[in-house]
């Protein structure tokens, strides 16, 4: 008697093509949902970087053609805008990038410095007054600058230090930025205090820990710290316009000021060029840090 043997791999199976069917679809709507997030966020970083690419085509163009359209393409390039910028003031350009990066690189130290002392102190440390003197820190932000502007002029002229680099520099290493103070506070009590613990029992004195210890542990939020400091002070327009009166100390923001000219002979082109230079220091800092700001930001709680 002969039996017949069925191959059951010949033998169509509906529910498994079905949902091989039903796979091959959801794989589909998965990868036109990516196409359209990723065209959105290219749109999205388009329009957002718009300002930036008209800055650097119009530093570019020649003087006649910056405002005459929003196109991005010059006609001609204009390369000469960098090299007479440069020296188109009365003072060279090299002066003005020198005078910023002597007070950005020492406000940064002293910020990085003074606040990171005083967030030890409130995040590690047990005082008297500890919790009204952190609430009092916090309120200082809350304070526009503007309310202690003039106060603060009076000091520094009572002091002797206007038109000088002093009450540009000197409050960074008083701690008088309280939010470095806050983001730091926020990365030190996340570090186990077993470490404090261990470290005082091998004779560590509270500096001691502060300096093997909690500074190697917190480069994270000391590169935040130092990214935000450096783009904040290095930006900077309406404290040196207060303090600095001599052209020889101007720091770059002060010296863009200068190719507007009140009676309208102004060389927006030139300007623009030096712009464009002076956002190059801030670029190539956030580039070299990037990864330590990021895990900054999400590890001192500020995400």
């Amino acid at each position: 008697m002969k039996t017949n043997v069925i191959d059951r791999s010949t033998v169509a199976d509906p529910e498994a093509d079905l949902a091989h069917e039903i796979r091959l679809r959801q794989k589909a709507r998965e990868k036109r949902a990516r196409l359209l997030k990723h065209a959105f966020l290219m749109l999205l970083s388009f329009v957002m970087l718009y300002p930036l690419l008209w800055l650097f085509a119009s530093s570019l163009k020649p003087e006649n053609e910056i405002f005459g359209d929003l196109g991005l393409w010059p006609s001609q390039f204009q390369w000469s805008n960098y090299t007479e910028g440069w020296n188109a003031l009365p003072v060279s350009f090299t002066v003005f990038y020198a005078n910023s990066a002597i007070v950005t690189v020492l406000s940064v130290i002293g910020n990085l410095l003074s606040c990171s002392f005083a967030a030890y102190a409130f995040a590690r440390l047990t005082f008297n007054g500890r919790t009204f003197f952190f609430a009092l820190m916090m309120m200082t932000m809350m304070l526009p600058y503007h309310v202690v502007l003039i106060p603060q002029y009076v000091l520094f002229l009572n002091l002797g230090w206007v038109d000088t680099y002093l009450p540009l520099i000197v409050p960074r290493f008083l701690a008088a930025d309280g939010f470095f103070i806050f983001l730091m506070v926020q990365f030190f009590r996340q570090i186990p205090r077993e470490l404090d613990e261990a470290a005082m029992i091998d004779g560590c004195s509270p500096f001691k820990i502060y300096w093997a210890i909690i500074l190697p542990l917190s480069l994270p939020a000391m590169g935040t710290a130092a990214i935000f400091s450096l783009i904040w002070v290095w930006e900077d327009f309406l404290a040196p316009l207060i303090y600095l009166n001599d052209i020889n100390s101007y720091t770059v923001p002060l010296a863009l000021r200068l190719f507007v000219d009140q009676e309208g002979q102004s060389a927006f082109g030139q300007m623009f060029a030096m712009s464009v230079l002076s956002l190059v220091p801030v670029l190539l800092f956030f580039v070299a840090f990037q990864k330590l700001i990021i895990r900054g930001i999400a590890t001192s709680g500020m995400k």
